[in-house]
Order: structure tokens, then C-alpha cells, then sequence
């Protein structure tokens, strides 16, 4: 049976963000006041945990290379616990990380461009749909955007005043990452133009190739409004009422041509879904290949064994990988391949849309081992001692799972997901969420598998 307290913590309470309990969906308490600046590690300022330092590396949109590739791999192998954990956003993490070894780890990263700008790093928070360009959907290539942002993000003084949790999101018009909680999202167009908003707000249009400069204006806007608020929002979203961000008067003043834009293509259309584990076509005849690692950690042998022909790996922030580059044939070894070394490469294994936060022994504000519950075979609670089935539905189509072992829920996905949440009581709460709803389902002991299956088949 799970221990109901936790030792003492060195970990604050949800690295300062507002927990899920009692705020259904992606709606924060209101008003949030923030009276300290955001301690949110990064990659040279590292957070202590129970099993050592964290370094977490931000990577816009998700692009690697494959020497930066290697460069973490040996960066989990010489300085971490040997393993890379992949999150939400798209970014890296290395745990188990010894007292003084940060600094070993920071000039690794810099020789292999990791480190663009060490006052920024903590910033450059850009998700990016991962399939654009190469297979046929959306609206071409976003690096374009992605490098052009970034530069404008770390060329700045101001832009440091960004809270390290504040995100750009980038999509290629076919709708994956609009659901991901921007705070500013650029959103590309079939006939040109691209649209902009901040937040939930409507959306305007403005050239493609202004883009990234509308998100950079977009961002001081934001600043400007946290400032008259007085609140020390940090999200776009905790920003009070009367305080909104004003979109139009920033791109003016940055002389960047804008006007209204309907609504529907940003607020009325259901986000697209994740991309599945497999291989995809591009109208140029070359194949990406995509896989998970369990529960969202991969080795430094599986990291290896990711590096592509193409010399580009795109993390996703469903915590997957696409590797580009393939023809058809190669595509189908190296799927054979990562599957052989134990990544998720089937969409309808029961793994598929899986994930944990740290849980026990990692981080002590957690009330269980939740990896080790979610595992298989493995003796946690009852009814966790095989893979729950997912009432019916290929696993592709179920409702993603997210075990959290506390009420922080830190790393959940966006959308309708499962949460199966522990408690100080030795078991674990199943709640199915959509939007702003929620639906506790309860259980009987040994019926944990079973309830968790019945609510990823209730996608509505």
C-alpha cells in the first residue's frame, strides 16, 4: 500500500503554478496574483529534486540535430540519471544531475549550439505543429518562422522579462498545437497571410512574413499589460479583467499591417489530433517516421538509435519523435527498429497517448511511484498489474491517460484526457476531463484498470 504522507519537499508547490483541482480544463483561478518572480528551471538554472538537479532545455519547436542529438545523449550519460525525459512543450530534461556538474553540462551545450543566448534560455518556449512540411497536410515548412522567432526572441534586453512558462505556438494551418494553451499563436493560411491572438482572444491577420514579428509584438503587449495590472501575471491567460492584452495597437505601433480575421479557423474548429506512432507519406516521396518513448523517458541507447538520414529529429509535445528523411523501405526498418527498442511505434498500442509526471522517488511533493503504478507486472495498487484496455476503442482513438502523483498534475495534456490522480490515501481518483467539464468516475478496490479504461472510451 502507497504511504499516505510524503517526506518534506524541496520542490515548490507546482514550480508556482496554479494546480488543476477545482479549475476544469485549461481555466485558471482567478485573480492570480504572483508576488515572486517564476523560478522555472532551465538549462543553467537548475532545480533541486529529490533524486538530484534538473537542467530543462528548451527547444524551439522541437528541432534537433543529430550531433545535438548525441550531445544529450552523452550530456544523460556523464552528468544525469542515463536518461532524457521528453515534455509537454516539445523540450528536454535531464534529471539526476550532481552538484557540480552544471557547469560541465553548460559548455557541452554550448559548443553544440544548444545555448544560443544564456540570457534567454529560459524563454524560448516555442511548440511547433511537428508533421509541417513533410507530409502534404498544413501549409509548408515552419522554420522559417521558428528560426526568425527565435532570433527576434534573444536579440532583445526586454524579452527577458518573459516568464520561462510563457509560449508561442506555431502552426502549420492543419490545427494541432492551436489547442496547447498559447499565449501567442501564429497560424498559417492557404491563401498567404497568417493569424495571430493572444490567448483565447479573436484572432487577426497579417502577412506571413511579418509573422514572427507580430508574435515578438504580441509578447510586449502582454508584458505591458501585466504591468498595469499589477498581478505579476506570468500567463496570458492570468491576466485579470480590464488588463487585456491590446493585439491591434501593438502591431501598429510595430508598423506591422494587420486586420480582423473570422474567428472559426482558431476558436470553433476542434484542434487536430496528435500525431499517431507510424510512418508518413510526403507528396516528395521521402517518409518520416514517428515513435514514443514509454511514458515519455527515453534511454541514451534509444536516443541514439533515433538518428535519421535526413540529419533533423523533431520532438512532438505529445512526447513523441519524428524522424524525417526516410525512403519507404528505410521508413519501415527503422520503425522495425525503434520498436525493437522499446518505443511506442504502433497506434494502437495500448501505450499510445500514456504519460506520468516524476512521481516517487523524484520528487517528494508526490504521494506515489505513479511510473511504476502505470507500469505492467510491476505489483502496485490493485487492478494496475496489466495494461488497461481501452473500452473497446484502438488505442489511437482513446482518451490520452496522465498519471500525476499529486494535485499539481504537473506535465498534464491539453484537451480531453483521463487524469488518474493519487491521494493521500493510498489510492488513485480517475477523472475524465473535456473542455470545461469534468466526470469523477469512482471504483471499488482491484477495479482501477477497468475504470480507467471505461473513461478512455468516453470520448464525446
Amino acid at each position: 500500500m502507497l504511504a499516505a504522507m510524503p517526506p518534506p519537499s524541496t520542490t515548490p508547490p507546482n514550480q508556482g503554478e496554479p494546480p488543476i483541482g477545482g479549475t476544469p480544463g485549461n481555466v485558471a483561478p482567478s485573480p492570480v496574483v504572483r508576488d515572486r518572480g517564476d523560478a522555472c528551471p532551465g538549462a543553467l538554472r537548475l532545480h533541486t529534486a529529490d533524486d538530484g538537479r534538473l537542467a530543462r532545455l528548451r527547444l524551439p519547436g522541437g528541432i534537433l540535430t543529430n550531433r545535438q542529438v548525441e550531445a544529450l545523449a552523452v550530456a544523460a550519460e556523464r552528468y544525469g540519471d542515463g536518461h532524457l525525459g521528453i515534455t509537454s512543450r516539445g523540450n528536454a530534461e535531464l534529471r539526476g544531475i550532481g552538484d557540480h556538474c552544471g557547469n560541465g553540462l553548460a559548455e557541452l551545450l554550448r559548443h553544440t549550439a544548444l545555448l544560443p543566448s544564456e540570457r534567454h534560455e529560459r524563454i524560448r518556449n516555442i511548440v511547433a505543429s511537428p508533421l509541417a512540411g513533410l507530409d502534404g497536410h498544413g501549409h509548408g515548412s515552419l522554420h522559417p518562422w521558428l528560426r526568425e522567432l527565435d532570433a527576434l526572441l534573444c536579440a532583445q534586453d526586454w524579452t527577458t522579462a518573459l516568464s520561462g512558462r510563457f509560449l508561442f505556438a506555431l502552426d502549420d494551418g492543419r490545427g494541432d498545437v492551436t489547442g496547447l494553451g498559447g499565449d501567442v499563436t501564429l497560424v498559417a493560411q492557404g491563401d498567404g497571410p497568417a493569424l495571430v491572438r493572444t490567448g483565447a482572444a479573436a484572432p487577426l491577420r497579417v502577412a506571413a512574413a511579418d509573422a514572427p514579428r507580430a508574435a515578438l509584438a504580441a509578447a510586449r503587449a502582454f508584458l505591458a499589460a501585466a504591468d498595469a495590472a499589477g498581478t505579476g501575471a506570468w500567463r496570458v491567460r492570468e491576466l485579470p479583467p480590464g488588463h487585456e492584452v491590446d493585439l491591434a495597437a501593438a502591431l501598429a505601433h510595430a508598423g506591422i499591417p494587420a486586420e480582423p480575421a473570422p474567428v472559426r479557423p482558431l476558436l470553433r474548429t476542434p484542434p487536430a489530433p496528435a500525431p499517431r506512432p507510424g510512418i508518413a507519406a510526403g507528396p516528395d516521396g521521402t517518409y518520416a517516421v514517428l515513435a514514443a518513448p514509454v511514458l515519455g523517458r527515453v534511454t541514451c541507447t534509444q536516443l541514439r538509435a533515433l538518428a535519421g538520414p535526413g540529419g533533423e529529429i523533431r520532438i512532438t509535445p505529445w512526447r513523441g519523435f519524428v524522424v524525417p528523411g526516410f525512403d519507404e523501405r528505410g521508413a519501415r526498418r527503422r520503425l522495425g527498429d525503434l520498436g525493437a527498442a522499446g518505443f511506442v511505434t504502433e497506434p494502437g498500442s495500448p501505450w499510445s497517448g500514456v504519460g506520468a509526471c516524476t512521481g516517487r522517488p523524484g520528487c517528494a511533493k508526490a504521494l506515489a511511484d505513479v511510473r511504476r503504478d502505470a507500469l505492467p507486472g510491476t505489483g502496485g495498487l490493485p487492478g494496475t498489474d496489466a495494461l488497461p484496455s481501452t473500452g473497446g476503442l484502438p488505442a489511437a482513438d482513446a482518451l490520452p491517460v496522465y498519471w500525476s502523483g499529486c494535485e499539481r498534475r504537473c506535465g498534464h495534456p491539453h484537451g480531453d484526457w483521463v487524469d488518474v490522480t493519487a491521494t493521500a490515501g493510498g489510492r488513485y481518483t480517475v477523472t475524465a476531463r473535456s473542455g470545461t467539464e469534468e466526470r469523477q468516475l469512482p471504483y471499488r478496490e482491484g477495479e482501477l484498470a477497468d475504470t480507467i479504461a471505461r473513461a478512455r472510451g468516453g470520448r464525446r
